[in-house]
């Protein structure tokens, strides 16, 4: 933040109520350039990138929108201080809402799947992790709680390393009402809690999946628990109290899909 406050701000509105916001790093802006429902205003790139941006704009008949060549000085105008921009990075609009219906639908084929829900869950380097590895294990889509859940950033993408583009994420006002209608559609709700009597390989759930992964030191709500139909735990050390969020959810979704 600047700490002269009579300056002007150059930088793009944060503001959600337009929900623009800039995207950087190499493989967030290339994904979110090709992505064909992602909404693009401007694009800013140095020299280096420069001929692979004109290239992904004729590709995607993006040829009218506007580029912008930045330099070093010109970036960290632009963007946070610590933020790992390679030289690129993209003026654009959160992508178009998902509804649970949508991914109900989509799971209607489908004889085994899995979908991750978090619950409490709100630090964007931890949910750009779990997007990555749930797409990383083809899951069908990440719903988390409206209110708690951080926007579309610049650090949520990075962290997501492009896989935003293709994750389909769904915000839901009540959690524990989202599962029980995924119940409704066939799916097995299973928490993951370190306090559980037995591992999500001792439980062995198959066929379509909804694993809840609670927020770090809190764990799953109580409303959210009592709405699962089994809780399972990993088999670490009882010299560790817990893993890190995406860590854990990484790990379960492996076991998930192993067989």
């Amino acid at each position: 933040m600047k700490k002269n406050k009579n300056k002007t701000n150059s930088k793009p509105s944060m503001d959600n109520s337009n929900k623009k916001f800039i995207l950087y790093g190499k493989h967030p802006v290339i994904a979110a350039l090709k992505n064909s429902k992602r909404k693009i205003f401007k694009i800013y790139t140095d020299e280096g990138n420069l001929n692979l941006v004109k290239k992904i704009c004729k590709e995607k008949n993006l040829d009218t929108i506007l580029i912008k060549k930045l330099d070093k000085r010109g970036f960290e105008e632009l963007l946070p201080s610590d933020a790992i921009h390679q030289g690129i990075a993209t003026l654009t609009q959160a992508l178009p809402p998902v509804f649970i219906e949508d991914i109900i639908n989509s799971s209607k084929e489908k004889e085994n799947c899995n979908i991750v829900i978090l619950d409490g869950v709100t630090d964007p380097h931890n949910i750009g992790a779990i997007i990555r590895t749930a797409a990383a294990f083809d899951s069908l889509a990440i719903i988390c709680q409206e209110k708690n859940s951080p926007s579309e950033t610049g650090v949520l993408a990075k962290s997501a390393v492009g896989t935003l583009e293709n994750m389909p994420i769904c915000k839901v006002t009540n959690i524990a009402r989202a599962i029980e209608k995924l119940q409704k559609a066939g799916f097995w709700s299973v928490g993951m809690d370190g306090y559980a009597t037995k591992t999500l390989a001792e439980l062995n759930p198959t066929g379509k999946i909804a694993l809840i992964m609670g927020s770090e030191g809190k764990g799953m709500r109580k409303l959210v628990e009592e709405n699962c139909d089994m809780i399972a735990k990993l088999p670490i050390s009882k010299s560790v109290e817990s893993l890190n969020v995406s860590n854990a959810c990484a790990i379960a979704l492996y076991e998930l899909n192993r067989k």
